[in-house]
Formats: C-alpha cells, structure tokens, sequence
C-alpha cells in the first residue's frame, strides 16, 4: 500500500474529483474508490489528508489527480463574483483530472446526449468486448479499447455496446488515429483555437466534445464546455452579460447552435480567464448538488 501525504494549504477531495461528472469509469465500494487508467487497474482512498492507494506508483496518482495544480491560486483568480465564490466554498478541493486523451475523446463522443448512468454502461460494454480482461484485487476490469482494436470492430459490433448512432462515428476517429492520420502530440502545445480545430476535423466530434477532451485531458484549463447544465447557470447567474433577447433565444432552445455555443463558451473563457475549465467544473457540481438537494427536499 503507498501514502501521499498532502500538504494542507493544497486541498483535494478525492470523492467529489470522481463524482463530479469528468470521468464515467470509477466506482465507489465501501471506502475505496476503484478505476482503471490505460493498462493499470488500482483503487485509492482518502482519510483526511493521507490519500492510500495499490497498483500504482506516487508519481502516476499526483499526475492523474493534477496534485500539482496551485488550487489556492487558481480558485482566487476565478472568484470573480458571489456566485462562483459559493461554488468554491461548496465544492473545494475538486480537481480536473489529466485522463487519458484516447479514452477521454471516445468517452465523451459516446457521451453526446445521454445520462451519465447510460454513458457509464455503453462505455463498460465497450470496453468488455473489445478491451482486454485484468483482475486485481479480485476484480475484474476491461482496459479501454485501442484505436486499432476498435478501427476493426464491425458496426454492428459497436451498436451492440449501446452507441446507436455514434457506433460509425467511434469507428471512423478510430480508423483515424489507427493509420496514424491523427494524433494528440502537439494539441497541449498550440494555441487554443488550433487545438481545438484539430479535434472538430475528427467524426462526432462538435464543439462540446472538443472542449471536454481539452479540459479533461490535455490540461487545457481554459476550455469552457457548455451543457444543458452550464448553459442554465449562465441564464440564471451571468444573463447580464448578455443582450436580453439573446438570452430569452437561448432559454427557450432545447439545444444551441454552433454560434449560440461559441457565445457561451468565449463569455466563460473571457470571465473567468486562463482556468475557465475549473470555474466550469465548480458551477456545474454546485448547480447538479443544489438540484439534487431541492429534489429531495
């Protein structure tokens, strides 16, 4: 079993960091948190400051958890109003994990209008059928499937797993990234808008999904994804940044167009600033918690 240590002046919350919505394949039984990050299964837990973890080595858990991150100065420079400063308060020690690129894109292609429960299951058979079986602590895990493995996979194969529509979408990036057309060196490097343009050029991939694969797992924070969630925060929180007809046109869609999101996502970025990413995240865990909290009530 290895121990880090944390420093109280860097807080992290392990339950809220894999709860929050980032990542679809951990789960939670008794008090250890268990998942699997490219070939490596393993579990963790937190007792106050002592975070204990099995199967992989300090060094993996400070750089997947961004332990290396300056919280402190990052949530003071997205304080900029009451609202976010609650969401801090509400939610601290949340911290944008740095997932694997690979997995990370066809997570959230396969994410693209369903529930987390849903995306969780589809990502599950996915990886049982075309990833490979490992057990440790006498569990069984499937490794993400590889772009070759899945560039191989019938349609059929992949509707089989749930995808529906986007089995062709998960098989054409696959085929992408298999001949060696594409691949995720440099997107850390270039500025922004080419990264992000880069990603669009990919099958199923819009703008919502290519903000997620920057935030969640090229670290670049200043990516704004805009959800139903997020876009409700901004109507009920931010709407007098905005011309009230805009906002009255965005309030009554079921979803935006490429414009509308790019509005949205550039007013975030403008904000909040180069960590926008973390600000998003804190939002959209405070609103999801408010809600569930005033459903059950």
């Amino acid at each position: 079993m290895e121990k880090i240590v944390l420093t109280p002046n860097q807080p992290f919350d392990l339950d809220l960091t894999l709860s929050c919505g980032q990542a679809f394949r951990w789960e939670k039984i008794g008090e250890w948190w268990y998942g699997i990050v490219a070939d490596n299964p393993f579990k963790m837990r937190q007792n106050g400051n002592t975070l204990e973890f099995e199967n992989v080595s300090p060094d993996f858990v400070e750089k997947y958890f961004g332990l290396t991150d300056d919280l402190p100065s990052i949530l003071k420079q997205i304080a900029k109003d009451k609202h976010i400063a609650e969401a801090i308060k509400a939610v601290r020690g949340l911290r944008i994990l740095r997932q694997d690129p690979w997995e990370c894109l066809i997570s959230y292609i396969c994410a693209t209008y369903k529930n987390i429960p849903a995306i969780k299951q589809m990502l599950f058979k996915l990886s049982k059928k075309f990833g490979e079986k490992t057990v440790f602590d006498n569990r069984v895990f499937y490794t993400f499937p590889t772009p070759q493995k899945l560039a191989k996979a019938s349609l059929t194969g992949l509707v089989g797993c749930g995808l529906g529509y986007r089995a062709k979408y998960v098989a054409e990036t696959a085929k992408r990234f298999a001949s060696g057309e594409f691949n995720f060196e440099g997107l850390k490097a270039s500025p922004f808008e080419k990264a992000r343009e880069a990603l669009l050029a990919l099958p199923g991939v819009g703008l919502k999904v290519a903000d997620c694969v920057l935030l969640f797992s090229l670290e670049r924070f200043e990516a704004f994804p805009v959800d139903v969630w997020v876009r409700r925060i901004i109507i009920k929180y931010y709407a007098n940044h905005f011309e009230d007809k805009f906002m009255e046109k965005v309030s009554s869609k079921k979803s935006l167009t490429k414009a509308e999101y790019e509005r949205l996502s550039l007013f975030g970025r403008s904000y909040f600033g180069r960590y926008a990413g973390y600000a998003q995240e804190y939002l959209f865990h405070f609103e999801r918690t408010m809600d569930e909290k005033h459903s059950l009530n």
